[in-house]
């Protein structure tokens, strides 16, 4: 008879905590990683054309699966230089206004948007305050709301309170299965509530912030599935799984009419949440 100490479940504090530990996993595929692979001919423009550019906001155009599509993503950066470059996938307020320009570019064109979010949250240092950071936010909900083209969104690692929102607003809404997105980071959750940020992990069961829990309160659209063991791990797996769920999505708008799209999406976004109680 084996003496050996069998080993114990996981708590359900340990494995959404193992999902935001995942989702911040340095070699985690990041939003130019999936353009690489995804993205024939991608060429980045840059600029709010009010006041500079923001490396943490990738904008541009380009190709999937041989039709023209607009890409809005957050990047964080990888190495310590690249990190300080994107300033850690936070985004200031041209960030949001380049994001903004090259929508409503699409918008122009007729080219579906694709958003991949990707940040801990939007900047918040007294410079962005001062450039109006929180305008920049507001006016990219209003304008993606309104938006007559079809707009994916994916959340491919962190989605990060209103600074991930920002760029989230689509007909489709859809998470890696690692990601996570909430209102707050639990750090930051657990510092308001408890003032002990080390009570993270309790606050992350309570944010509800994993693909899952959002699948089930109809937050998003569907759950993408990742290589086992993580994104990180295989970075071509990944983005294969993304893909198809990218042509589908398309597929699925293609041809609906401009003020369908927009209603479609009014609709979508008018049924979250619960505000009243019989």
């Amino acid at each position: 008879m084996s003496t050996e100490p069998k080993p114990q479940a996981e708590t359900a504090e340990e494995r959404v905590w193992r999902r935001v530990q995942l989702a911040r996993h340095p070699n985690r595929p990041h939003s130019l990683d999936y353009i690489q692979r995804l993205i024939r001919d991608f060429r980045e423009l840059h600029g709010d054309r009010a006041f500079g550019d923001d490396p943490a906001v990738v904008a541009g155009m380009g190709f999937f699966e041989d039709r023209p599509v607009m890409i809005v993503a957050q990047q964080k950066g990888r190495t310590t230089k690249q990190k300080l470059h994107r300033n850690f996938g936070m985004p200031k307020p041209e960030g949001y206004r380049k994001a903004r320009r090259i929508m409503k570019l699409a918008e122009k064109f007729s080219i579906p948007v694709i958003a991949l979010l990707d940040t801990p949250g939007a900047y918040p240092g007294i410079d962005a305050e001062e450039r109006g950071q929180a305008e920049a936010i507001a006016l990219n909900l209003r304008e993606m709301a309104r938006l007559q083209v079809p707009l994916v969104c994916v959340v491919i690692g962190e989605g990060g309170s209103g600074g991930a929102l920002a760029l989230g607003v689509g007909n489709r809404v859809y998470m890696m299965e690692n990601a996570i997105y909430s209102v707050i980071s639990p750090e930051s959750c657990a510092a308001i509530i408890w003032r002990d940020a080390g009570m993270a992990q309790k606050a992350a069961v309570a944010l509800r912030l994993t693909a899952d829990n959002l699948l089930k309160l109809g937050l998003i659209d569907e759950i993408i599935p990742e290589p086992p063991g993580g994104a990180q791990t295989d970075h071509d797996r990944a983005a294969a799984h993304l893909r198809d769920v990218l042509i589908k999505a398309l597929g699925e708008l293609d041809g609906v009419a401009p003020g369908r799209i927009v209603e479609q999406r009014y609709e979508k976004f008018r049924k979250m949440g619960n505000f009243f109680r019989e």
